[in-house]
Order: structure tokens, then sequence, then C-alpha cells
């Protein structure tokens, strides 16, 4: 089965105005219809009326329709109701560095200090998800859709991949169902340095958690807040599965099961502050 990347998510918000705000200084485009595009993935991020934040729907990209009857067939056995209906890219090239014992570029400053541009996501590289029950939802994205597991955390959560990103899918153990964060790939961490820091220049209450690097799938983060609750990441240097053979998923746990190095992360990125009016929603609804 060839999936391969993420292509867009919509989020429900009560406030479609403010947070579309929030988005576009993020970086994203606005496009017609609440949605937003970034640089490279083009219109990935969609944006609806909701009495609470919730997930709306997350998009899948596969090769051809085969892989659509063969995702039809495999969610089928797993139980899920589902409905079968009938340019290139090239990598900016790697900026010099100076180091120790050598000199990548004498007598010039670092052109990431010249940057003068707003910061511009390149797409949307994965999104976390928390599951009340994480072994159900295992099956349904990897027996039925088709992901890969890449990494896991003892007992809570589970890194899944869709295309040669190290994870494209994190669910997590939850007390309800609902979308922690959304992840925006940046081109390295001067951008997400700048981006953030533009971001916080508007509304310091925007900061989450960050800079940091994480162990499980290397990447620089930084992770603000949106006018409803839910986080933004920027990131960099993620790491790449391009054979399946040559990687070997590790089971983490204690501190490197969040982070390398960086600041603590605060209770509220654990526990998000609107958790228990989620809950209270959740239970209403059902």
């Amino acid at each position: 089965m060839a999936l391969h990347r993420l292509t867009s998510i919509t989020i429900g918000v009560p406030d479609v105005a403010a947070t579309a705000a929030y988005y576009e200084d993020f970086g994203l485009t606005p496009a017609r219809g609440g949605r937003f595009a970034t640089v490279d993935g083009g219109e990935q991020l969609g944006l609806v009326a909701s009495t609470r934040r919730r997930l709306v729907d997350l998009g899948v990209g596969v090769d051809d329709a085969d892989d659509l009857d063969r995702v039809a067939a495999n969610l089928a056995r797993v139980g899920a109701r589902v409905e079968r209906e009938a340019s290139s890219v090239t990598a900016p090239a790697a900026p010099a560095t100076n180091g120790p014992g050598h000199a990548g570029r004498p007598g010039a400053r670092a052109a990431a200090v010249l940057r003068a541009a707003p910061v511009r996501p390149r797409k949307l590289g994965h999104v976390v998800l928390g599951s009340t029950d994480v072994a159900a939802s295992e099956r349904f994205f990897i027996e039925g859709v088709g992901f890969k597991v890449s990494d896991t955390v003892r007992g809570l959560a589970v890194f899944l991949r869709c295309s040669t990103d190290h994870h494209n899918l994190l669910i997590q153990q939850a007390p309800v169902d609902f979308l922690h964060h959304t992840s925006w790939q940046v081109d390295d961490v001067d951008e997400i340095g700048r981006g953030a820091t533009a971001m916080l220049e508007k509304d310091p209450a925007r900061h989450v958690w960050g800079l940091g690097r994480h162990h499980i799938g290397s990447n620089f983060f930084w992770y603000l807040k949106d006018p409803e609750g839910n986080f933004t990441e920027y990131y960099a240097d993620l790491d790449c599965v391009l054979d399946d053979q040559l990687w070997k998923p590790g089971v983490w746990d204690g501190a490197r099961s969040l982070f390398s190095w960086g600041p603590p992360p605060p209770p509220s990125f654990i526990a998000p502050d609107d958790l228990a009016a989620l809950m209270a929603s959740a239970h209403r609804a059902g």
C-alpha cells in the first residue's frame, strides 16, 4: 500500500475569525472557504465553526485508485464504516556553516541572521491525537489505513508514519478523544526561532514550550497555542525512514519520550488547560 503524506486537516473551533488570524500570523497563506495553504503542500488546513475545538477530518494521500480500494477493504475488515468515492519539489541548498576546525563561510555573516521575509511553513508534517483507546486507534490506522510504527512510548503512545517522515501521526492515551496539536515543517532551526519570535511579539500568551529538541524523531521544536487552545508546532530536521528494513522501532519512557534538551514541558502541555471542559462536553454529547 502506497501511503505518502498527510494531505490536510480540518479543525472545528468556536471563533473561526480569531483562529484564522492566528494561523495567518503563524505563516499559512489564506485561501478561499476558510482554508490555508503551505508553501509545498497546497491547501492543508481548514477551519469550520464548532461549539468546541475538535478534529473534523484528517486527509491521508495515496498513490492511486487501487490503494483507495485496499484501504476501504482493510477499514471494513477492522469494523470501520467507509464509503468509496469515485509538480516537483526541490530541497533548498544547505547553508554554509562554521564549525570546529572548519570555516564554511569565512568573512561572511550567517545567512540565517539576514533573513527578513516572514516564516512560511513548508507542509503539514504530523498530527497528535489523544485517544481513550490507543489499542483500537492503532488497529484502525495500522491494520485499516496502512500506517507503520516508527517508535512507541511504553504504555502511553505510538508514533506512526504514512510517508518517509519519522511520524505523521502520534496517538497518545488520554481521558477524552481530542486534537492535541498540529505540526508544521519549516526549513531549519532559525526559521523555528524567527517564526516563534514573531508570533510572541504579537501575543506572548501564545507561548507553550520551546525551543527544544525531541529525542523521538530528533526534530527541533517550538509549540504555540491558537485562540481556541489547539497547540501548533514549528519543527525542522525530523528523522526520515527511507528503508523500512533499516529502521528499528524503539520503546521509550522517561524524559526521552518527551525531549532531548530544552526547557521541561509545562503541565499544560501534558494536560491542556481545557481538558476538563472537553471531557464534560464529550460526556454531554455521549
